[in-house]
């Protein structure tokens, strides 16, 4: 390794903490619907996708290939565009974690990524054609796909268990899916940790450490699997709720078939090169697993705000990304006071975060705040008024309850006089 520059290893160490937050704020992918239907408990839950999140980040680097050689062009960018990309994402990751919305880290890194750049180089220095056919056409499709292939294997898993007893059955999807969520931690660690590869593998090319198109050192692969993994095993608690509890209520049978639709998809992107996020994949498997079960809901104001963010993220990352860069622009001071105000953000979300906690303890309560559907409070609203003879029964109820009766008398009512 040739020497590395301070500001190099500054961008480094800031890239390994957004793989860091992208670990705990992505935990909920794999591990949300194992905790909420009791197949794990919640720390054994957290420390296996730990394990396997930092297995998966040896699996490919075809990920880590189109952030440091395809979304922007190498030759334009400087060190200092990809410290302010990171400082963009970081801070996008930490204000949805501390409202519990699974948002995209993977489009936080690219918002990041994109806003620097074209406040740095202009539009010269993004490849739009990569960024539609391998950021935004994932980003719509992925979890469609999932959505209905989840939706699909629900339907097929309860019809062919349909005859089953499902106390027996039980223990056999419970035993499914912790192997199917297995398989989410490694494809998550095969695709996540590849992106701060990537970042780290661009960094070094600006700083003249590798030549353009290499790809990522071994000590790169290592040091970006074990942040993952460390941020995995903290486990994004809040998210982990929303994800598993606030979404929709979800069956063995369901979880099951959401983490198997939402690995398949994942890993085929992955090979495919294609840097999707994983947590709209898993959401989207997730909702489509609470329709395919007869009489499953999905609480769709939850979705709303998940649809929301999921929208925000790229330009709301990109625009923080764009300041910061404006900033690292001016010199050694705007370096140091992007630095501070990437410190004292990450302080006030976590002080904020303090005070209402969420942990193993309290991740399954359900605190979502929709038990009544809006469909069946619409129908409350705009029911049939009583009729005046049933107003008049309850009346008389109420004055019945309200007026003792008088001492010595019998609390029958008097038998009407015969006509």
């Amino acid at each position: 390794m040739e020497h590395i520059t301070l500001l190099l290893g500054i961008v480094i160490v800031t890239a390994l903490v957004f793989d860091f937050t992208n670990g705990f704020h992505d935990t909920a992918n794999a591990m949300a619907t194992t905790i909420s239907t009791g197949a794990l408990k919640p720390k054994t839950a957290v420390a296996m996708s730990a394990v396997l999140n930092l297995v998966g980040a040896f699996l490919s680097v075809e990920v880590a290939k189109t952030i440091s050689g395809g979304l922007v062009n190498e030759s334009g960018i400087t060190t200092e565009v990809i410290f302010a990309a990171l400082v963009g994402a970081i801070l996008w990751n930490l204000l949805t974690w501390l409202i519990g919305l699974p948002s995209s880290s993977s489009h936080a890194l690219f918002g990041g990524l994109i806003g620097a750049t074209l406040m740095s180089v202009g539009a010269s220095g993004v490849n739009g054609d990569v960024v539609v056919t391998k950021v935004l056409l994932p980003a719509i499709a992925a979890p469609v796909v999932a959505g209905i292939a989840a939706l699909l294997a629900t339907k097929l898993t309860y019809k062919l268990g349909s005859k089953a007893d499902e106390k027996a059955t039980a223990k056999g999807y419970r035993a499914g899916q912790i192997a199917s969520a297995g398989l989410v931690s490694l494809a998550h660690g095969t695709n996540d940790a590849q992106k701060t590869m990537g970042v780290i593998t661009l960094a070094l090319v600006t700083g003249n450490v590798l030549a353009p198109g290499s790809n990522p050192p071994m000590w790169v692969i290592v040091s970006a699997g074990v942040a993952i993994a460390l941020g995995t095993y903290l486990g994004g608690w809040r998210i982990i709720r929303t994800m598993g509890k606030g979404l929709t209520d979800l069956r063995p049978p369901q979880g099951f078939s959401a983490q198997t639709s939402a690995a398949t998809v994942i890993l085929a992107s992955s090979h495919l090169g294609f840097s999707l996020s994983t947590t709209q994949v898993c959401s989207g498997a997730v909702m489509g697993a609470g329709l395919g079960r007869k009489g499953g809901v999905v609480r769709w104001s939850t979705a709303t705000r998940m649809f929301v963010a999921w929208g925000l993220t790229l330009p709301a990352a990109g625009l923080v990304a764009a300041g910061a860069e404006f900033l690292t622009g001016q010199g050694t001071w705007g370096i140091a006071v992007v630095a501070f105000l990437l410190v004292g953000g990450s302080a006030v979300i976590w002080a904020l975060s303090r005070r209402k906690p969420v942990d193993h303890t309290n991740v399954t309560d359900d605190e979502s705040g929709e038990s009544a559907g809006v469909v069946t409070t619409a129908m409350a609203a705009v029911s049939v008024p009583p009729t005046a003879g049933a107003v008049a029964s309850l009346a008389a109820e109420e004055l019945k309850t309200t007026i003792p009766a008088p001492a010595g008398s019998s609390a029958e009512p008097a038998s009407p006089a015969p006509v």
